[in-house]
C-alpha cells in the first residue's frame, strides 16, 4: 500500500487492490484503515524520536518499572 501511495496513486486506486481476509467483515474493502495506516506512517516519519521513547516505556512497563517523565532533551531509555 505504502509503494503505491509513493508511486502517486490515490487511496480510491489502492483500495480495490485490498481486501479484509478474515472476521465479519471478510471479503470487503478497508477504507478507514487505509487513511489510520497512512496517518501512522506519516507519524512514525515525521517523529521517529517520539516512536523509539514509546517503544522503550513499553518495554520498561512489560519489565515491571515506571518510566518517568522525560524533557525534551533526554533520550529515551
Amino acid at each position: 500500500m505504502l509503494r503505491q501511495r509513493v508511486d502517486g496513486e490515490s487511496i480510491e486506486q489502492i483500495q480495490p487492490d485490498l481486501i479484509i481476509p478474515t472476521g465479519k467483515r471478510k471479503g470487503q474493502n478497508p477504507s478507514a484503515s487505509i487513511y489510520r495506516a497512512l496517518a501512522e506512517h506519516a507519524k512514525r516519519e515525521a517523529y521517529p524520536e517520539a516512536v523509539e521513547a514509546a517503544h522503550a516505556d513499553f518495554a520498561a512497563l512489560r519489565a515491571g518499572e515506571v518510566p518517568g517523565p522525560r524533557t525534551e532533551t533526554e533520550p529515551a531509555r
